[in-house]
């Protein structure tokens, strides 16, 4: 295979742009943190684990690390399916700090392998209104923030058009890595995502969620139609740990926006209706 072919083929991957001047390969790195944390609990042959202080004491200095303590928290271990791990790591969160250090801890996408950083919120964890977008993309993977290209420079825009700002809302995303090539994510990094994403909205507890996107909206409100459809209908959702439901409504995402301008009057109408919902709190 030519030069030219691997290039094409590297793009096809996901490959397409960089970040270093040499390649570096994360997965090496964790296989060997891993055979170093072994090594630092495996008792010596003439212990017993069971009895010995000195390997009750590695132990406990083992667990107190961020990438064992929370694959204890999985209540389950590493044999539960992704999500289920998800779902228990999720709701052993009390606090956003909490939350975002389990997701980083998380194995269970393969998508955290490929990122460059978690893409955890922006804005303000006290606002009234929690916006949730798709997935990150190139900008956002390198500022480990969502929605810093133009795709956020436009949805400052339509926010700035009913008042608001980033002060007032706080912006997430289903998807807290960027998917290679900025492809859509899988319905399985959904799925694996989503617990983290309601456990996200539960400690925040918004009057408003606004949906940009047919991953966020499908994924939260379980309406399989398209986005021209699901767009400017309010839904009510159910948030494991909270006691109401959360207003959500759902409409275009910024990125087709720019692609589909003729949209926009759409979009501006789900403006409309955002700003007058919140006028009634």
């Amino acid at each position: 295979m030519d030069d030219l072919a691997l290039l094409r083929l590297q793009i096809e991957w996901g490959a397409d742009e960089a970040l270093a001047d040499t390649p570096f390969d994360r997965l090496a790195e964790r296989a060997s943190g891993a055979r170093l944390a072994v090594e630092k609990t495996a008792p010596p042959e003439t212990e017993s684990p069971a009895t010995s202080p000195a390997a009750a004491l590695r132990m406990d200095s083992a667990l107190s690390t961020p990438s064992l303590r929370s694959q204890v928290a999985f209540l389950g271990g590493v044999n539960r399916p992704a999500p289920a791990q998800a779902a228990a790591l999720a709701a052993s969160c009390e606090s956003l700090e909490a939350l975002r250090a389990a997701i980083a801890g998380f194995e269970g996408c393969a998508l955290r392998d490929t990122a460059t950083n978690l893409v955890f919120s922006d804005g303000n964890p006290a606002a009234p209104i929690m916006i949730i977008g798709e997935a990150p993309g190139g900008e956002e993977d390198r500022a480990g923030r969502p929605f810093v290209g133009p795709s956020g420079q436009l949805l400052d825009r339509m926010l700035g058009s009913i008042g608001l700002d980033r002060t007032g809302v706080l912006i997430t995303n289903i998807i807290p890595w960027r998917p290679p090539g900025n492809r859509s994510p899988s319905d399985v990094e959904v799925a694996t995502c989503l617990p983290f994403v309601m456990r996200h909205i539960a400690l925040v507890a918004p009057r408003h969620v606004l949906l940009l996107g047919a991953t966020s909206a499908r994924a939260l409100t379980g309406n399989s139609q398209g986005i021209r459809r699901i767009r400017g209908n309010w839904y009510d959702l159910e948030v494991p740990g909270m006691v109401e439901r959360v207003p959500a409504l759902a409409t275009y995402h910024p990125a087709y926006l720019m692609r589909t301008p003729s949209a926009k009057r759409e979009a501006w109408n789900d403006l409309i209706s955002l700003q007058e919902r919140v006028k009634d709190y």
